[in-house]
């Protein structure tokens, strides 16, 4: 079985050395040593001055959300992963879909002002598959609408815009830290902003809203994270550049191997330290992916429609988003992850060229 995806792990002595010293402290959490060194060597890589390190990067949204105060309508992508959408539902907000850019799939900032209510509180769009939404143009808008910006960036890290880390972008910017992700520390996540006091803030709600032992300064919730997860992210640091260089490597192969292919890939090649999180494919119609799907399914090759269903269709949901319906009916996500070979890949490929070039004959059982 060839997954879609598997979590990069490093070599175990690595990790077991951390955890002698988990063990000798008998300090498994709260805020202890190795988060904290953990936060410092994100800083440190990402080049951004403030990070919180969190439980995952659906509490990240959460409390992005909660520490800007946000109420009312938020202007939203609906492609995305559900965590974006039932963020904003969970926290008391409307999300309002502004649909997609066809050639890099994040919100289209030209549909946003018209998207804009008396109701509207801030805009919450995704980075997808680490593609950079048009950072400059939302900034724009939303200065001149009053409007607070969140970035849903699970898929981004270690992604640049003119040098700068993706995250230095918008009021509170958001990673996932998901065991799936180019960077993970098991469970967890990130959120990032340029404002101190906001990070004070958000540091607040990150642990119950504890200042001291009996003292709180507002509402919060535990959303702080593990010695255990800190110490897999420090393990993993290191091994960054080998990781992002295998997938780059990897991404470069299928589109070679895919070049007769039936279908189309998003332009990536002018994005500064792209990430490559996902390789993902827009076929010509929602019947030839899933011939496609099945005959990999067949074979015991794993490969998901990510994003599908769109997030407009859920059942809390909805909104006319035409350019994402269709996208979402033609995407497929290959499978990509650092021990993924050459030779599985050739074999992926040369599955779909071959259901590419004998479909299924239709037969007409009334004649």
């Amino acid at each position: 079985m060839i997954p879609v995806t598997k979590p990069f792990l490093p070599p175990k002595a690595e990790y077991d050395k951390y955890l002698q010293g988990i063990w000798e402290r008998n300090w498994l959490t709260n805020n202890g040593p190795l988060v904290n060194e953990l936060e410092l060597r994100l800083k440190e890589y990402l080049h951004v001055n403030h990070l919180l390190f969190v439980s995952n990067g659906t509490i990240a949204l959460q409390i992005a959300i909660k520490a800007l105060e946000l109420q009312g309508e938020i202007i939203t992508t609906p492609f995305s992963y559900v965590a974006t959408t039932s963020s904003i539902v969970w926290e008391g907000c409307t999300p309002v879909y502004v649909d997609i850019l066809p050639g890099q799939l994040t919100i289209d900032p030209a549909k946003i002002e018209a998207a804009i209510t008396p109701l509207t509180s801030a805009i919450l769009a995704t980075h997808v598959y680490g593609i950079p939404c048009d950072v400059e143009a939302i900034a724009e808008i939303a200065k001149k609408h009053r409007l607070k910006v969140i970035y849903d960036g699970a898929h981004a890290f270690g992604v640049k815009i003119k040098g700068k880390s993706i995250f230095d972008y918008g009021d509170i910017s958001t990673c996932s830290f998901h065991a799936t992700k180019v960077f993970h520390t098991i469970e967890g996540g990130a959120v990032f902003t340029k404002d101190p006091e906001l990070l004070k803030k958000m540091a607040y709600l990150r642990n119950f809203g504890h200042d001291g032992f009996e003292k709180f300064q507002g509402v919060g919730i535990n959303a702080k994270n593990s010695e255990f997860h800190a110490a897999m992210g420090l393990v993993n640091i290191p091994y960054l550049p080998q990781i992002l260089a295998r997938r780059e490597e990897q991404c470069q192969l299928y589109r070679e191997l895919l070049t007769d292919l039936n279908g189309s890939f998003l332009y990536t090649s002018n994005i500064e330290a792209y990430s490559h999180s996902y390789f993902p494919i827009l076929f010509e119609d929602e019947a030839a992916l899933l011939r496609s799907m099945k005959l990999l399914s067949d074979n015991g090759i794993g490969a998901r429609r990510y994003f599908y269903p769109g997030l407009n269709t859920l059942d809390y949901t909805s909104g006319c988003t035409p350019v994402s319906d269709q996208i979402a009916a033609r995407v497929l996500c290959l499978p990509l992850y650092h021990s993924l070979t050459a030779e599985e890949q050739r074999m992926i490929t040369r599955l779909l060229l071959r259901v590419q070039n004998n479909p299924p004959v239709s037969v007409n059982v009334n004649s």
